[in-house]
């Protein structure tokens, strides 16, 4: 066992549930060819407005405001909720390993994430519940890879950099908590992430 490391925090998208729009952007075609590519295209143009939102900077009445209007109004909120929200499949194999670390460390979620995703997404599932603490860019003010997110986690914690290991998909934010002595794995795959939680003794 990793004497050293006492708590694991995890990434939520694209690590433990996989996520895809397409979906979306299949059902606004349906009310209006090519509109779902024009959502898209003005999703990633302004994509500052998701940030903001995910900041917890925009709040929900002006975000959905806003994508009724990149989608003409031709489709209701609710459903728009629905559709935005109904993106995650769960990567069992993930969960599955979480829960054993569960039995020698401290748990953190810290996700860039949103309050429509969180009530209408991803809440629902179980393996929220493994989780010692949820540290969610919406709520603490601060998106990765900004500094504050991570002190969030520490601050939760009460413990030194280096006793956090950091598991997410995106360089760009493992390379953030290197930058406070976390460790940090770039999650690539399950097989990929056993096994650099293997050389770590961290998982035996």
């Amino acid at each position: 066992m990793n004497e050293k490391i006492k708590v694991i925090v995890s990434d939520l998208g694209n690590v433990i549930i996989p996520f895809d729009y397409q979906p979306l952007l299949n059902k606004l075609d349906s009310y209006k060819p090519g509109l779902g590519e024009k959502f898209g295209k003005l999703y990633m143009k302004n994509y500052h407005i998701h940030r903001s939102f995910e900041k917890g900077e925009l709040g929900e009445n002006d975000f959905l405001n806003t994508m009724m209007d990149w989608t003409d109004h031709l489709i209701k909120e609710d459903e728009f909720i629905v559709l935005f929200s109904d993106i995650f499949t769960v990567n069992n194999d993930v969960v599955n390993l979480l829960t054993q670390l569960k039995k020698h460390y401290t748990l953190v979620l810290l996700s860039n994430t949103n309050s429509i995703h969180k009530k209408h997404g991803w809440d629902k599932y179980d393996f929220v519940q493994i989780f010692d603490k949820l540290i969610l860019s919406h709520e603490v003010g601060f998106a990765k890879p900004e500094k504050g997110i991570y002190k969030a986690v520490e601050n939760f914690t009460q413990l030194p950099g280096d006793a956090h290991l950091f598991i997410d998909d995106i360089k760009e934010y493992t390379d953030a908590a290197k930058n406070l002595a976390w460790d940090a794995i770039q999650f690539i795959n399950f097989l990929q992430l056993k096994s650099e939680l293997e050389k770590r003794d961290v998982l035996f």
